[in-house]
């Protein structure tokens, strides 16, 4: 087996950038880390400019793809040049069917993916295997056919198949072995492919995130001077927005935890709103109950009154219903005498 070369793999470092912390004079940081973003964009650049080419399974196809085109076109100017040596006749021969899969494996090449690459292999793996089978079996009739039809017949001994057997033995051992080692590399090869795949699209991811990097911190400082501007022209209305980060980030904390503690009142009160709006649902329906009590009271109330202003008119006795009352009212003062209560 011919060992199978590699074509080497270059990746673009990853640009790391590092999260800087803002002090007060946040100016200078901040003009050292666009330095720093100008600088990792130029290397990157400098980088592109040197391969030029993004590098992929398609593009390390290329060379096999090149190589087919290329015999296709000298087959194209050999028969062009059969054509005119017989006097331009045409070439009534039909196309072998190995053309016919160069052609094809051609057209698959002129716009391949990986899709189509995986089942190009699968295709070409099926084909070969199959290629070696009737390879193997053509070159042996082939020689069973020389030595019986040889001067003399080739005689072959029991040992000489032994040891052609053995030898066959040792040969399939190291062929499985070499298959074995070629399929954990390929295996190998395959998951450094596609480590490398995704580390490059988070390189890509870094670099259009580091492009933008300086026009969002040209945002964040024009933000910053309108926000001191701001500060200037209004002193001492807040007080808090000239604290310095320590004590920022204490007020910060202290705001959160006022807010926890508020959610937390919130989360009781909301699991105390149903009983609650049940009793007020339960005291309304006394309410409704009691303000119809009082309305029928009111009414007679003011038939009372009536009825004793309509007695007096008519001769300043008392009616019916007042004398009642009167009597009840005697008849309970005279009980409690005799009772001695006092209530």
């Amino acid at each position: 087996m011919t060992p199978r070369t590699t074509t080497p793999i270059t990746m673009t470092p990853r640009a790391r950038t590092t999260r800087a912390t803002t002090p007060r004079s946040g100016s200078s940081d901040a003009t050292a880390l666009l330095q720093r973003a100008a600088e990792v964009l130029q290397a990157l650049g400098s980088l592109d400019a040197s391969t030029r080419d993004e590098i992929t399974i398609i593009k390390i196809s290329e060379p096999i793809s090149s190589a087919l085109h290329s015999a296709a076109s000298k087959n194209a100017s050999s028969n062009s040049g059969n054509d005119e040596s017989h006097n331009q006749q045409p070439s009534t021969a039909a196309p072998r069917t190995s053309d016919v899969s160069a052609h094809s494996a051609s057209s698959a090449l002129d716009a391949p993916t990986p899709a189509s690459l995986e089942a190009d292999l699968a295709h070409y793996k099926e084909l070969f295997a199959k290629l070696r089978f009737s390879y193997v079996e053509q070159v042996t009739k082939e020689k069973f056919i020389r030595a019986i039809v040889g001067d003399p017949p080739l005689i072959v001994t029991p040992q000489e198949n032994a040891d052609l057997e053995a030898s066959n033995m040792a040969a399939k051992a190291s062929l499985k072995a070499l298959k074995t080692e070629v399929a954990l590399l390929v295996e190998d090869l395959e998951s450094r492919s596609r480590e490398l795949a995704a580390r490059y699209e988070r390189v890509q991811l870094d670099r259009v995130k580091l492009r933008e990097l300086p026009g969002k911190m040209e945002e964040l400082q024009k933000r910053v001077g309108e926000l001191r501007t701001k500060q200037a022209i209004q002193p001492g209305s807040q007080p808090e927005m000239n604290l310095p980060l320590a004590k920022t980030a204490v007020l910060v904390e202290e705001r959160r935890q006022k807010v926890r503690e508020l959610e937390r009142q919130v989360e009781q009160l909301s699991s105390l709103a149903p009983r609650k709006r049940k009793e007020m649902e339960r005291l309304q329906m006394e309410v409704t109950a009691l303000a119809a009590k009082r309305a029928q009271v009111s009414a007679a109330a003011r038939e009372a009154k009536r009825r004793r202003e309509n007695a007096q008119k008519a001769g300043g006795t008392y009616d019916e219903m007042e004398a009642k009352g009167r009597w009840y009212r005697a008849s309970e003062a005279a009980l409690r005498e005799m009772l001695g209560s006092k209530e």
